[in-house]
């Protein structure tokens, strides 16, 4: 039973040539020269962004909507008729409302509505 035995294959070196083992240099060459294992791959990356209004009051003080929202006048009709868009409406006094709902206001007092302060406007649009 003993010549069931593998024989099993062994690098032949030949004995002229010398192996050299690599220096420390040589060593630490080789590991600034590897990139460094990643830790964790990126498969998908997705990115979600917010926008609001440059303002300091983010609903209209008339009918309590959000001004990015369409105003309780505009609300009905938001969603078939594009072509109309409820805008926000800025006064000197930095207060923003609705532009239909300021102007309902203005044809029954010309003030604002937050801080009874004659009623001027600064801009209005997007």
């Amino acid at each position: 039973m003993s010549e069931d035995k593998m024989e099993l294959d062994e690098p032949q070196v030949d004995l002229e040539e010398e192996v050299l083992e690599p220096t420390s240099e040589e060593v630490n060459l080789q590991a600034v020269n590897k990139p460094p294992k990643k830790k964790f791959e990126v498969k998908k990356w997705t990115a979600v962004a917010f926008w609001s209004w440059d303002i300091a009051v983010e609903n209209c003080a008339i009918c309590r909507n959000h001004i990015m929202e369409p105003c309780i006048q505009c609300q009905p009709t938001a969603m078939t008729d594009c072509e109309t868009e409820c805008v926000a409406a800025w006064g000197v006094c930095s207060h923003a409302f609705h532009l239909h709902c300021i102007n309902k206001w203005l044809q029954t007092r010309n003030a604002c509505p937050l801080d009874n302060q004659p009623w001027q406007f600064a801009k209005y649009g997007r």
